[in-house]
């Protein structure tokens, strides 16, 4: 009775994830994400099926749908996703595809036309108690193929450590969790493992869970608080979450020592940023503080278009996303066809550093890289400013 009962919140709690997988996937449509949810989607209908079978013991149909998406479907749309999380060039992918597609073909039509062989239980069935060589042949074949295309996402994520180091971090973390959880599915189907195989599938679910929330949202630190000469560091848990309005809406306690809050007028003046009578030490350390990037970028021949699209969206996800990033732009050199020069100035260096584990930096990063021949790289310690008070809104609009 405890594997029965263990069996059915095993498929509950996965089918709850893959539900909010799903819901995630249409905030946020990419492919490796999708590839994801279709991994868990194949061990959510594999527990499913195991239900019954630890209910009334397994039989040929539920061992075959078991085995199908804990040892087939479940570990090749792994493999898959990752390539399309951490590859940027197109013939890898185009490639990964067909060998994922040739290998999800054959072994399907394998593994479901094959005779089975001895008596079922109510445990979980190894594929090798039933399977005969043909089958276990294909599986292993296709275990083998996700093993050599989950290193080589290690290795071309630790490829970019030395010049994007949290980029790099990140897609480890997220490869690793990947990693994590096709092994677990892999052992799962190689030795069944009875209870310990129920615990271990739901760890494989929630593997790929933190690793779609990692690949979304980097982590940050939400305990930070900025200093009182900008905007303080928010908790929000989506990239999309537009928090402007709670920093405005807040007011924030005075300066007299006591629980009052600032006058309208002041608190007025602080949020439009605008310099009061006594305010000038308060200004220069605000603007010391300030952090500056000028990244420039030499282009292949005939790649300018493409890099521009790829900048323009970019640019646009800073805008929404990054409330901490005060100005972000990407410049033509009319002198030079083949420049880009991106300028962008962060509210302190703290600014930047989360704005490097942004996921759409590591997808421009991954985009870029085809179009780009050359980059540099200035470093800025602004000393003082003159703008117009609508310049920010005319660049970044959102």
């Amino acid at each position: 009775m405890v594997e029965v009962g263990l069996a059915f919140v095993c498929a509950l709690v996965a089918w709850s994830a893959t539900a909010a997988l799903a819901a995630r996937c249409y905030r946020g449509p990419q492919s490796y994400m999708w590839g994801w949810a279709a991994a868990v989607l194949a061990v959510t209908v594999a527990l499913s099926a195991a239900f019954p079978g630890a209910l009334l013991d397994f039989s040929g149909v539920t061992f075959r749908v078991f085995h199908l998406g804990v040892g087939l479907f479940g570990p090749l749309l792994l493999g898959w996703a990752a390539v399309e999380y951490v590859v940027t060039s197109p013939r890898v992918r185009f490639g990964v595809r067909l060998v994922t597609i040739t290998l999800a073909v054959v072994p399907l039509v394998i593994l479901l036309m094959d005779r089975l062989r001895g008596s079922y239980e109510n445990s979980y069935p190894a594929a090798g108690d039933h399977y005969d060589v043909i089958p276990m042949t294909v599986l292993g074949l296709t275990h083998l193929f996700v093993a050599v295309v989950l290193f080589a996402c290690l290795i071309v994520a630790l490829r970019g450590w030395r010049e994007y180091p949290q980029v790099s971090r990140h897609q480890l973390t997220v490869v690793g969790l990947t990693i994590l959880a096709a092994v677990l599915e892999i052992t799962v189907s190689r030795f069944g493992l009875g209870v310990l195989g129920q615990l271990m599938l739901v760890g494989a679910v929630a593997a790929v869970w933190s690793a779609v929330s990692i690949a979304a949202t980097p982590s940050r630190d939400r305990r930070r608080r900025r200093s009182r000469g900008g905007r303080r560091g928010d908790d929000y848990d989506e990239p999309g979450y537009d928090d402007e309005d709670d920093y405005d809406d807040e007011p924030e306690p005075s300066d007299h020592g006591d629980d009052r809050f600032e006058p309208p007028e002041e608190d007025v003046r602080r949020r439009r940023r605008e310099p009061g009578p006594h305010e000038e030490p308060a200004v220069s350390s605000r603007l010391s503080r300030l952090y500056g990037i000028i990244t420039i970028y030499t282009l292949a021949d005939g790649h300018g278009e493409v890099f521009d699209d790829c900048a323009e969206k970019f640019v646009d996800k800073v805008a929404r996303y990054e409330p901490d990033t005060l100005l972000f732009a990407c410049h033509t050199v009319p002198s030079a066809p083949l420049q880009r020069i991106i300028y962008a100035i962060y509210r302190d260096q703290l600014a930047y550093e989360e704005h490097e584990q942004q996921p759409h930096v590591a997808d421009f990063a991954r985009e870029r890289a085809r179009h780009v021949v050359a980059t540099n790289v200035i470093e800025l310690s602004l000393a003082g400013a003159s703008a117009t008070d609508n310049l920010v809104d005319m660049l970044m609009p959102r």
